[in-house]
């Protein structure tokens, strides 16, 4: 990806106007820190920013390719190939394993089974968990599970994976340890991410921190002593 521009979002549930013309741009291999108070539209912004949900007016575009006017079916599409999620209650499926998991987007874009399975592997290697693989989630810690979930977001080399609270579910231990993965991750992938966080150690070590209330951009910082 070379930029991500969003420009002039709108969006309202009912009577309530949740986005009131939000612009944006995000450039390839930055983590950009989404914050705010509870109710300020975050969550909204970052799905509507991830496809997973289209604004009433305003334009979302990759590489200059505004994706809001693609169709349902040809949006999910693209999204499989070039967005990755990240959710606080990591969502991995039960029934299945870890490798499992991490393999069920590959498999949905389309790539061979094989080949899935051997992204699945690297992944877990990289991520540290290679040996917790054949387990099932309910026998995976909290960290592993979000581990798991990190690498499920990988799998399709996505532009750019977007993370709503990735550590509010975790002990110190665990956030710590997701907060050095996704650093270590951009460093050596060059992997963009935009996180939603209520979690000041992750906002401090963020490459942009873009502040929302009530639905409006009030600030855009650079924390001074960013260690990207």
């Amino acid at each position: 990806m070379n930029q991500l521009l969003i420009t002039d979002i709108h969006k309202s549930f009912g009577q309530l106007e949740v986005l009131k013309g939000i612009s944006l741009t995000i450039s390839p291999g930055e983590i950009t820190a989404i914050v705010g108070s509870s109710g300020a539209g975050k969550t909204t912004l970052l799905q509507i920013m991830g496809t997973l949900m289209r604004p009433d007016s305003g334009s979302v575009l990759y590489d200059g390719v505004d994706v809001t006017c693609m169709k349902d079916k040809e949006l999910s599409a693209f999204r499989c190939r070039h967005v990755g999620f990240v959710f606080q209650f990591h969502q991995l499926l039960p029934e299945f394993t870890a490798r499992e998991n991490i393999m069920l987007p590959a498999l949905l874009a389309g790539m061979k089974r094989s080949e899935a399975e051997r992204r699945a592997d690297e992944l877990l290697a990289t991520l540290d968990v290679a040996s917790r693989g054949s387990h099932k989630p309910s026998a995976l810690s909290g960290g592993e599970r979000q581990r798991v979930a990190v690498a499920r977001a990988l799998v399709n080399n996505p532009d750019i994976v977007m993370a709503d609270e990735p550590t509010g579910s975790l002990d110190t231990r665990n956030r710590d340890e997701i907060l050095t993965l996704f650093t270590t991750l951009r460093e050596r992938l060059g992997q963009g991410f935009v996180i939603v966080t209520h979690d000041p150690a992750f906002a401090s070590m963020a490459s942009r921190v873009i502040t929302l209330r009530d639905g409006a951009l009030v600030a855009e910082t650079v924390p001074e002593t960013e260690t990207l």
